[in-house]
């Protein structure tokens, strides 16, 4: 399943809002979803992928209470925040800090022979390209 913002994989073990949230944060990482950009709405998502709309309210709830998104009667829901904003709350640093660490764990566990050679792959992925300079 997919849209032009979004791919899901509905034989996935992670939850279908999970990898909703997964998707969104990571476009906004990548620069795809620049701050302001408008997402689907609940129901035109859910209906692309066929899919509830409390699967896409979930996620959309997350977004907006990690501080992703926000949501207005009169724009729908919007990017509120990117890469290039202040660090957001210790208590957000906090919980984003254990799932780091939950994650690395992970891959240890699995003998990934290098975890911080991965990080480090993954963080130059996510690194935004420059733009050409225009006169």
């Amino acid at each position: 399943m997919s849209t032009p913002l979004l791919e899901l994989d509905p034989t996935s073990e992670v939850p279908i809002y999970q990898q909703i949230r997964d998707r969104v944060v990571e476009a906004i990482a990548a620069g795809s979803l620049p701050v302001g950009s408008s997402l689907p709405s609940v129901r035109a998502l859910a209906a692309g992928f066929g899919i509830n709309t409390a699967t896409v309210a979930k996620a959309y709830d997350r977004l907006r209470g990690e501080g992703f998104l926000r949501t207005t009667n009169k724009s729908g829901s919007v990017v509120a925040r990117g890469p290039g904003d202040p660090p957001s709350p210790p208590h957000v640093l906090g919980d984003w800090r254990a799932r780091v660490l939950t994650l690395l764990a992970e891959g240890h566990a699995h003998g990934v022979p290098d975890v911080v050679a991965v990080c480090r792959e993954v963080v130059a992925d996510l690194a935004p390209t420059p733009r050409e300079e225009t006169s």
